[in-house]
């Protein structure tokens, strides 16, 4: 009975013992499965924290895109604004290069049609002048402009500004041509050549005025050209055609022009438009 009891209580004892050695192991095993816990949860930690910095990176960089895409969307707008700009532009340039094509090209008609009359007009004048010769008259063409130069021997004694009735002649002839042309401006201009004026007239201002006025008075009062047409002038020694310095070119000198131009009403109003 004794012996039994001893059996028990070493029983007991084991049990004890063994218990406490379990229990240590399974607190051996807690404390190193908290450890690897704690460290998984470290890592976990150190993870999420690396995805949270790619987090933010991420969105910095979807940022900073979507700053580049507005930007270039904005620049792209510009860009149209420009274009659509340039392409009004380009549009008002062609418009107006047309417009101005056209207005060559009117003024190119005119211009033609200007030349052809002054052809026209020289042709007429000659042949009503052709009794004259080459010393008394001549015409001529340019610049659109038909020029009847009239010498003085034609047309004045020396010093005087009374025309000379083969003078009174031409230009009977003459005003004939331009009263069939209603349309042609008649210039008329005096000269003279360098030699000082003595006797009636004060100067080679007064003789080349009197003369392009006398000329104007016989157009008018005897052939009943338009005085609106009508423009004298005095030119004195200033317009020489020839040198002063030798007798043949100072008779060159001493003439009266007469200048006929076409009108150029349209052609002026092309201009100005």
């Amino acid at each position: 009975m004794h012996m039994k009891k001893q059996k028990i209580l070493f029983l007991i004892i084991i049990a004890i013992l063994f218990q406490g050695c379990v229990s240590k192991r399974l607190l051996r095993e807690s404390q190193s499965q908290v450890a690897s816990l704690r460290n998984d949860s470290t890592q976990l930690a150190g993870k999420v924290s690396d995805l949270q910095s790619n987090i933010d990176q991420l969105r910095s960089n979807i940022q900073e895109h979507e700053k580049k895409i507005a930007d270039l969307k904005n620049q792209n707008n510009i860009l149209d604004q420009q274009t659509t700009t340039q392409q009004n532009q380009l549009t008002q340039s062609e418009q107006a290069l047309q417009q101005q094509r056209q207005r060559l090209q009117q003024l190119e008609k005119l211009l033609e049609q200007q030349r052809a009359e002054s052809q026209g007009l020289k042709i007429k004048m000659s042949e009503a002048l052709n009794s004259f010769n080459s010393n008394e008259l001549t015409v001529t063409q340019k610049n659109g402009k038909v020029y009847v130069s009239l010498s003085e021997a034609l047309l004045f004694p020396s010093g005087s500004a009374v025309v000379n009735p083969r003078g009174v002649d031409a230009l009977a002839k003459l005003a004939a041509v331009l009263n069939l042309n209603p349309d042609i401006s008649v210039n008329i201009e005096g000269h003279t050549d360098s030699i000082p004026m003595q006797g009636r007239y004060k100067d080679n201002w007064d003789l080349s005025t009197a003369r392009a006025t006398s000329i104007v008075r016989i157009l008018v009062d005897n052939y009943k050209v338009d005085p609106v047409r009508v423009e004298a002038s005095g030119h004195s020694k200033y317009d020489p055609v020839d040198v002063n310095s030798t007798p043949e070119g100072r008779a060159k000198n001493r003439r009266t022009e007469i200048i006929l131009s076409p009108k150029l009403d349209e052609m002026y109003k092309l201009l100005e438009s």
